[in-house]
């Protein structure tokens, strides 16, 4: 019988430089699922302008594929914008009191949905949301939401187009094969690579 992969492994592949994210973390405000791997080491050195004091979070799915270099910019990185001056006189040793937290222009959590898959060199501004499925090109740089099983590319992020029609999408994700035991998703391993799409539907279906 063969053994099944263990999502607490920091290195699943010996000798190949990809980390399971999850058991490398050690700031509680970033949450990261299951069996998510980053394409080098030191994952939260990627998490930039993250300071606990804004109170932000950078919660990412399962079984999402992460490239090397993909930096994801956190709300510390924002600069007050409703002044005649972006500069931050409060940080490098002016007089000036430190602006409120609802003065500063946050953009909330960073959410990653499940089985997403972000290309090399590509940025995630504060604030936005990934849904489950996209794909996000090399070099992008994404600054407002992504829908479900989209795929975006260039600077600002622009939608290409969706992987699959409405149908398919809305299955996958009353499906959530993410979120199912590890044996039952080796036994769909060969539905979830089948390019066959109405076959996968009616699999689905009958699954559900």
């Amino acid at each position: 019988m063969s053994t099944l992969p263990n999502p607490n492994e920091t290195h699943p592949v010996p000798g190949f430089p990809v980390t399971y994210v999850k058991p490398t973390i050690t700031r509680p405000n970033i949450i990261v699922g299951d069996f998510t791997y980053y394409s080098g080491e030191d994952f939260e050195s990627r998490v930039t302008h993250h300071y606990e004091f804004y109170g932000d979070k950078l919660i990412i799915g399962k079984f999402c594929q992460i490239a090397a270099d993909v930096e994801f910019i956190m709300n510390g990185a924002n600069h007050k914008m409703n002044g005649a001056s972006t500069f931050p006189f409060y940080i490098l040793g002016w007089e000036q009191d430190v602006p409120p937290l609802s003065d500063m222009p946050l953009k909330g959590d960073t959410v990653v949905g499940n089985d997403v898959w972000i290309g090399q060199n590509a940025v995630m501004l504060p604030g936005v949301h990934i849904g489950d499925g996209a794909i996000i090109g090399a070099n992008s740089v994404v600054g407002s939401d992504v829908e479900p099983y989209t795929i975006v590319v260039g600077n600002p992020a622009k939608a290409v187009r969706k992987r699959f029609d409405d149908e398919l999408i809305a299955l996958l994700q009353e499906f959530r094969w993410w979120d199912k035991a590890t044996d039952e998703i080796q036994e769909l391993i060969p539905l979830l690579h089948d390019n066959d799409l109405d076959r996968v539907k009616r699999e689905i279906r009958a699954r559900l």
